[in-house]
């Protein structure tokens, strides 16, 4: 999870994270990561920003008088940058994004000219630059033109002696800061001045000439007075951080836990987690160990009456990965992180978390297998109590299994009575019997495949396992005498329950394939289902449309009959008025044709026409093109169809006969 951090203050927040036991801040610190985690899926440029450790410098800005050194400076100068991105980005979220859990981490970062005039002074890798001052300018200037006149002044006297006086690839060179040249110990009275070091074979000496050592002063007095300007540019720079100190705290805080926060995130997001009912009964659905790569999910409820759940099967079968597993999901949550579980999930606030997992034998503390379990049994049973969490693996073994079953047995009922949450595994068959005996304590197994003798990591509860100890012996060829004697062995009532046991898991696996049968056969039914409302859709649909096509119809024959209506009234009005025999012809022959068209109109108009003449029995083509039998006729004229197991009614108009091609229609 740390991964996802930005910075390395953002991933140590992270790793340093302890459970909290206030079920009001849990249920706080995951919704607001809940309320990220649904942000981030639609925005991935929210980003978090790393922020060096400016612990040292906020601690010396609480001391008056004190100087911050240039390296600070600079790191200070990259925090200020983060607060501003990150007190940007967060109102950013707050006006764009319902996001107001995440908006509680912003505070006001420290003024923007605090930053400018760093950056005016500080470059990146922790120097003081010559924009600081002009001061500062003008003394960096004396220094580079003294250098220069030494140096020149230097590489003259060395250019003027013998080759036999200067050592070999003599240069100009420096010496406990002061600037030299090397020359042979011979060479030494002839030169003069100071020697201010020798070679490890005493051959050559460094050595400062007479006249250099007044340029070499100046030199240095022009070191001293760049040096005093800088301390007094950082002393500046630190007064005018000081009153901002608090300010600049508080931002720099903003920035680690909004990156703790955006990498809690980010983890939810990945492993697609929900956030539990904090304060129920535990109830995980989808659980998954975090911790592995492509980890099994698993479902396991407690119900308020019940406080231990016992877990056996053989070796290999993923018990002691469950209840890791449990105990983990339960400390993420409560440590503010979304755990890997899936939605409707409740987990309980846990005190305290008790485990004795793993083998804890010691020969430095003379402790056997055994003997170190019983110590932290002692721990566990003085310790537990009600809000406790106790994980307990291969509880009652390394040593004879009645007594150590014994042990296990009265361990677990006084920590039920207690109720303390309790997962343990055992491979002790007398403990299997436990919870049929004591209330509060239940049974458990992880499934087992019988046949392929391989683990399905599928979790049931209230049936105990297997341990298929045999089985694997025989699977992996150990010979059948050694099995037979072997199976001689074992106890009759460890025999029985066995069969027992592999009765039930037979059982389960036929309830299983039942189960699988009647999904197969209701997804079937499903369908049919939704065959026959498409079909009565489609009636609907069929029945809307004879509306409407009789609306129509009888819209355009009320139209038509008007037309003729008009025809052969002003046919009659010339009638009246003809004086001659021709004019009469004339308007009669107008009536008739109006006459005609009338007749033409309604014979052409399939609604008026009155469909045809069917039969009970005949087979018929709907519009849609499908043939169904004549099962019924109403006494509307509409006819009942059959189409296969559907009954549809439907005007005669809209069908056809079966056997009549498409486009001859027989009219009554």
């Amino acid at each position: 999870m740390a991964a996802h951090a930005a910075g390395p203050l953002g991933a140590a927040r992270i790793a340093a994270r302890l459970p909290d036991t206030d079920a009001a801040s849990i249920r706080d610190g995951l919704a607001q990561v809940a309320e990220l985690a649904a942000l981030l899926i639609t925005d991935d440029a929210i980003r978090a920003e790393p922020v060096p450790d400016i612990t040292t410098s906020l601690e010396l800005l609480a001391v008056p008088g004190s100087a911050l050194e240039a390296p600070a400076c600079a790191e200070l100068t990259v925090a200020l940058a983060a607060m501003r991105v990150v007190a940007a980005d967060l109102k950013r979220l707050g006006t764009t994004h319902d996001a107001r859990r995440t908006v509680l981490l912003r505070v006001d970062p420290p003024p923007k000219d605090l930053e400018t005039r760093l950056v005016q002074s500080i470059s990146p890798d922790g120097q003081v630059l010559d924009s600081a001052s002009k001061d500062l300018a003008r003394a960096r200037q004396r220094v580079r033109d003294a250098r220069k006149h030494v140096m020149d002044k230097l590489g003259a006297i060395l250019g003027s002696l013998d080759q036999t006086e200067r050592a070999p690839d003599a240069a100009v060179t420096v010496r406990g800061g002061r600037y030299v040249i090397p020359i042979r110990t011979t060479a030494r009275a002839r030169v003069g001045g100071i020697v201010h070091d020798e070679s490890a074979t005493r051959n050559t000496v460094f050595v400062e000439p007479p006249e250099i050592i007044e340029l070499g002063n100046e030199l240095r007095a022009a070191e001293s007075a760049e040096l005093r300007e800088v301390l007094r540019v950082l002393r500046e720079l630190t007064d005018l951080l000081r009153p901002h100190a608090a300010t600049i705290a508080a931002a720099w805080e903003m920035c680690i836990a909004f990156d703790d926060l955006c990498a809690r995130a980010r983890y939810a997001v990945e492993v697609n987690g929900f956030v539990p009912e904090i304060g129920g009964h535990l109830k995980i659905r989808g659980g998954r160990h975090p911790l592995l790569d492509h980890p099994v999910a698993f479902d396991l409820e407690l119900y308020p009456d019940e406080f231990t759940i016992l877990v056996s099967g053989p070796n290999t079968g993923g018990k002691t990965v469950l209840i890791k597993a449990v105990g983990l999901l339960a400390l993420l949550a409560q440590s503010g992180i979304v755990p890997p579980i899936g939605p409707h999930s409740s987990l309980p606030v846990f005190t305290e978390v008790f485990a004795d997992i793993g083998d804890r034998q010691s020969i430095a503390a003379s402790l056997s297998t055994f003997s170190a379990h019983v110590a932290v049994l002692r721990e566990i049973l003085d310790g537990a109590g009600s809000g406790a969490l106790v994980l307990l693996d291969e509880i009652g073994s390394g040593t004879d299994p009645a007594e150590g079953g014994a042990l296990a047995a009265a361990t677990l009922k006084t920590l039920t009575r207690r109720r303390a949450i309790t997962l343990a595994t055992t491979h002790l068959g007398a403990l299997k019997q436990l919870a049929a005996e004591t209330v509060g304590i239940v049974n458990a197994s992880l499934q087992f495949d019988a046949e392929t003798l391989t683990p399905t990591y599928r979790l049931l509860k209230g049936v105990p396992g297997r341990s298929y100890g045999l089985a694997i012996a025989r699977r992996l060829g150990v010979a059948e005498d050694v099995l037979a004697e072997a199976e001689r062995g074992v106890p009759d009532a460890e025999r029985t329950l066995d069969r027992l046991l592999a009765s039930v898991e037979a059982r389960g696996r036929e309830i299983d394939a039942r189960a699988a049968g009647l999904e197969a056969r209701e997804a079937q039914l499903a369908l049919e289902r939704q065959n026959l409302q498409n079909l009565q859709d489609l009636e609907n649909q069929l029945q809307l449309r004879e509306k409407a096509l009789d609306k129509d119809a009888r819209e355009r024959a009320r139209a038509y009959l008007l037309e003729a209506r008009k025809t052969v009234e002003a046919a009659l009005g010339q009638a009246r008025a003809a004086v001659t025999e021709a004019t009469a012809k004339e308007a009669r022959r107008m009536v008739e044709e109006a006459i005609e068209k009338t007749t033409s109109a309604r014979r052409h108009d399939g609604t008026l026409s009155g469909g045809i003449e069917l039969k009970i029995g005949e087979r018929v083509k709907t519009g849609q093109g499908k043939v169904g039998v004549v099962a019924e006729i109403r006494s509307d004229g509409r006819v009942v169809v059959e189409i296969g197991a559907v009954r549809l009614v439907i005007a005669p108009e809209l069908l056809e006969r079966a056997d009549v091609p498409t486009g001859r229609r027989e009219t009554s």
